[in-house]
C-alpha cells in the first residue's frame, strides 16, 4: 500500500518539477532601484530610458535620453490623452529585444512601478523602476533636461501675487 502512494507522490513531484518553471516564467518581475543605481545603469549604457509621466510633466524636466510614453492620464493634468497615446497601446515602440535593459520612471514611483509590471508581463527580462521617481532623482542632485521656459512658468506660478513682476 505504501509503495502505491509513494509512486503517486513521485508522479506528482515529477509533474510539479516539469510545470513549475513555466509557471514562474509567466510571472515575470521587475527590479526597483535607487536613483544612484539608476544613474549607474545609465552610465553603463545600452539602456532604454522610459518616462511614463504626462507630456506636461516631461516638459518640466526629464532624464536625458528618456523616451516619453505616458502610462495613463493624471487627473491634475488638464490635457487628457487618448487611449492610443498611452503605453498599453504603444508597446510596439519599445525595443523588440526582450533582453534590453529598460529603466522606467515617473514622478514618485507609482506609475513607474505599474509600467514596469506591464513590461515584465509582456516578457521584458531586464526591467528597472526608479524608486521615488524623478522627484528623488532631482532631490539627490542628478541632472535633468529642462527648458528655461518650463521652469520660468513654474516659478511664476509659485510666486505670490505680490511678488509677480
Amino acid at each position: 500500500m505504501n509503495k502505491r502512494y509513494l509512486s503517486y507522490f513521485a508522479a506528482v513531484l515529477l509533474a510539479f518539477l516539469i510545470i513549475a518553471p513555466g509557471i514562474t516564467s509567466a510571472c515575470e518581475t521587475y527590479t526597483n532601484v535607487s536613483v544612484s543605481e539608476a544613474k549607474n545603469l545609465i552610465e553603463e549604457g545600452d539602456i532604454f530610458i522610459l518616462d511614463v509621466r504626462t507630456p506636461a510633466e516631461y516638459n518640466l524636466g526629464h532624464i536625458e535620453g528618456a523616451v516619453l510614453i505616458p502610462l495613463k492620464n493624471v487627473p491634475a493634468n488638464s490635457t487628457a490623452l487618448s487611449p492610443e497615446e498611452l503605453l498599453p497601446a504603444r508597446m510596439k515602440e519599445l525595443p523588440c529585444n526582450k533582453n534590453t535593459k529598460i529603466l522606467a520612471y515617473c514622478k514618485v514611483g507609482k506609475r513607474g512601478a505599474e509600467a514596469s509590471s506591464l513590461l515584465a508581463d509582456a516578457g521584458y527580462k531586464n526591467v528597472y523602476n526608479i524608486d521615488y521617481g524623478i522627484d528623488q532623482w532631482v532631490k539627490e542632485g542628478y541632472p535633468i533636461v529642462a527648458t528655461y521656459e518650463s521652469w520660468n512658468n513654474v516659478w511664476y506660478l509659485l510666486l505670490s501675487p505680490q511678488q509677480k513682476c
